[in-house]
């Protein structure tokens, strides 16, 4: 069987170590009789699946003690419209949040808060087509903002933050909010500069289902009265991320790949990984003038790598024949079109090795 490489964007790859344990475990988790997809959440089996994967994010985290841990339902999307309903109550009606706009998700961040508050966009980068985040000397924030939303990292259209804004002297303390969704545990993050992190799982964690949501204490506990109770953070820190029923397959495959995390060195070892696949695939990119990458080098994702071919004709082609080699999911958002390669941590270094041969065999094939 040909080795497979699947470069999806979310849901996306998982360790191969994580399926196969939980492939053991599916019919007995542990000598219990279940399948951890048939247990009570509120049973001790489940809750101990919980308290470690819990106990393991802020390991690899190092989550301060003032802050909380969620796990939610509904998505990054969702979690678009929880963000301002539990932080724009903080302040008098209308409030204001500043949104940096950097690409298409931070872009769907800012439709949605529009239901729930007043949206001061204080710096974009759609005049660019989203190829760099805009120099932080050029933003415009508000002297009172509820907070200020950044995407730490656009999946679609490839530009990451390599470093943490300050955005505090220029509003008066406004809480950080980031979208980490897709590059979440693949490097170190100071979180005692943030008011708030969330991400989809599905992108660089584990399965479609949960939400990550690390939450600074004091930022709980005033949400709007239209805010539904199961998206209440109060209420959900209560009761331990329990006040409905969660995802629970999703948690414990999410703990699972936190354990591994943890056997490959933690987080600071897996960016170095990160650091490797990315140069390894960008080089060779920068090298020809077949394909192209149109992101600034200083703002590059190392997670998802949009890249065109120069002769766009030949990308039927492309795809057809890097299906062939094992190379999945290579094809572009349909909102940006051209090739995207998704390299999260569970992206081995071979498979990004395996694209780049590629890369070279169709260049040599077709150029």
């Amino acid at each position: 069987m040909t080795q497979v490489y699947n470069f999806s964007a979310g849901p996306a790859v998982l360790p191969k170590e994580v399926l196969k344990q939980a492939a053991d475990e599916m019919l007995d988790w542990h000598g219990s009789g279940m399948s951890v997809m048939e247990m009570s959440h509120r049973g001790k089996e489940f809750i101990s699946i919980y308290e470690a994967a819990e106990r393991d994010l802020r390991d690899l985290l190092d989550v301060p003690a003032n802050y909380k841990v969620l796990f939610l339902q509904g998505g990054g999307i969702g979690e678009n419209a929880i963000v301002p309903m539990n932080l724009v109550g903080r302040k008098t009606q209308p409030a204001v949040v500043d949104f940096i706009h950097t690409g298409s998700w931070s872009g769907k961040s800012i439709k949605e808060a529009k239901k729930y508050c007043t949206v001061n966009v204080a710096a974009s980068s759609e005049k660019q087509k989203f190829s760099a985040i805009p120099p932080r000397d050029t933003w415009k924030l508000s002297k009172d903002a509820a907070y200020v939303h950044v995407c730490t990292n656009e999946t679609i259209d490839g530009v990451e933050f390599q470093y943490t804004p300050d955005v505090n002297a220029d509003t008066g303390n406004a809480p950080l909010v980031a979208d980490m969704s897709s590059h979440i545990l693949s490097r170190p993050v100071d979180v005692s500069k943030y008011g708030v992190i969330f991400g989809g799982a599905q992108k660089n964690i584990g399965p479609a289902g949960v939400t990550l949501a690390i939450i600074r204490e004091d930022l709980i506990g005033h949400a709007l009265s239209i805010c539904p109770s199961a998206f209440d953070w109060k209420l959900v820190a209560e009761n331990h991320s329990m006040y409905n029923t969660p995802p629970t397959y999703a948690i414990y495959i999410a703990g699972l790949v936190f354990q591994w995390l943890k056997k490959q060195g933690g987080i600071a070892a897996m960016e170095q990984r990160n650091i490797a696949k990315a140069a390894l695939l960008y080089d060779y990119l920068d090298s020809t003038g077949f394909y192209r990458n149109d992101i600034a080098k200083d703002c590059r994702s190392r997670m998802n790598v949009p890249f065109f071919l120069n002769d766009e004709s030949l990308n039927d082609a492309f795809l057809a024949g890097a299906k062939e080699r094992g190379l999945l999911q290579l094809k572009g958002h349909k909102s940006v079109g051209g090739m995207r390669a998704s390299i999260y941590n569970a992206m081995p270094f071979e498979g990004v090795q395996a694209l780049v041969d590629y890369l070279k065999d169709f260049e040599k094939k077709s150029g």
